[in-house]
C-alpha cells in the first residue's frame, strides 16, 4: 500500500498561489461562513459595520476636533476623521479577526489537508463587506458637506488591495505565532491600540512637520492619506510614499507566507 506524505513547502516554493487557487471553492466557503457567523443572531446585523466607525468618528470629533482643536487641512473634522477611520477600521478588524483564525479552526485543521493559509486569508476578506457597508455613510457625509470624489478615486481598488495585502501579511505572522504562543493575541491588541495614533487617522500628515519622515515609515500612512484624498480632495500623498507602502505590504505578505508555511507542520501538535 502506497503512502503519500504531504509536507509544507519552504522558501520561495511556499508562495504556491496556484495551490490556493485550486482550493478557491473552500476559500469562498470559508468567507461565506465567516460572514454568516459574524451576523448570526445579532439584533441589527450589518449595521454594526456602520456603528463602529460612526461612533468612533463622533468621539474623535468631540475630543480631538472640538477640544484638542487638531487641524484637518480645512476639511470639517467629522468627515475628515471618518474618511481615515473607514480604511483603518477595515485594517484593524481584519488583523484582529484573522490573527486568531487558526486557533479557532482546530477541528478543520486536524482532520483534512488543504492549504492552511486559506484560513487567515479568508478571514481578512470578510471586513471588505463591512467596508462597503460603512462606505455608504461616507458618501452621505460627502453629500451633506458638499464634497465630490476626485479623479484619484480610480486608485481605490489599488489602495484596498494594498491594505488587504498588508493586513493579510500581518495576519499570517500573528495567526501562526498565536498557535505557538497564545499571549500573542493580547500583544497584538495592545499594538493596534497604539498604532492608530501613529497613523494619520485623527490628524493630517501635514501637521507632522519635522517628524513627517517618522510618520511615513508607517506603511499605512500612504494608504490612509491616499484614501482620504480620493474622496475629499486633500493633498495626494507623494508617489514615493505610496510606492513605499506598496513595497512594505508586499514584503510583509511574502515573509508572512514563508513564516506561516515554516511553522505550519507544528499546528496539529500545538493546537
Amino acid at each position: 500500500m502506497q503512502t503519500t506524505i504531504i509536507k509544507p513547502q519552504k522558501g520561495f516554493a511556499s508562495l504556491n498561489i496556484g495551490e490556493i487557487i485550486k482550493y478557491r471553492e473552500l476559500f469562498i466557503t470559508l468567507v461565506s461562513r465567516d460572514i454568516k457567523v459574524r451576523y448570526k443572531q445579532t439584533v441589527i446585523g450589518g449595521l454594526w459595520a456602520i456603528i463602529q466607525p460612526l461612533s468612533t468618528m463622533v468621539l474623535f470629533s468631540f475630543f480631538f476636533g472640538k477640544i484638542a482643536k487638531i487641524p484637518s487641512d480645512g476639511i470639517p473634522y467629522p468627515i475628515f476623521s471618518y474618511a481615515g477611520l473607514l480604511l483603518w477600521t477595515y485594517f484593524s478588524g481584519a488583523v484582529n479577526t484573522a490573527s486568531n483564525s487558526i486557533a479557532s479552526n482546530v477541528g478543520l485543521i486536524t482532520k483534512v489537508y488543504f492549504p492552511r493559509p486559506i484560513i487567515p486569508l479568508a478571514a481578512t476578506m470578510v471586513g471588505l463587506i463591512d467596508y462597503a457597508i460603512a462606505l455608504v455613510i461616507l458618501i452621505g457625509l460627502m453629500t451633506v458637506y458638499g464634497y465630490r470624489p476626485t479623479v484619484n478615486i480610480l486608485l481605490l481598488p489599488l489602495i484596498l488591495f494594498l491594505t488587504w495585502m498588508f493586513s493579510a501579511g500581518i495576519s499570517l505572522w500573528f495567526s501562526a505565532t498565536n498557535v505557538l504562543f497564545r499571549d500573542m493575541r493580547i500583544i497584538l491588541s495592545f499594538i493596534m491600540q497604539l498604532w492608530i495614533y501613529a497613523t494619520p487617522v485623527i490628524y493630517p500628515l501635514s501637521v507632522a512637520g519635522q517628524f513627517k519622515w517618522i510618520v511615513t515609515l508607517n506603511p499605512l500612512t500612504g494608504l490612509i492619506e491616499a484614501h482620504r484624498s480620493m474622496f475629499l480632495g486633500t493633498p495626494m500623498v507623494s508617489f514615493g510614499i505610496l510606492m513605499y507602502s506598496a513595497l512594505i505590504a508586499f514584503i510583509v505578505f511574502w515573509t508572512g507566507m514563508v513564516y506561516f508555511k515554516s511553522v505550519e507542520r507544528r499546528f496539529a501538535d500545538e493546537i
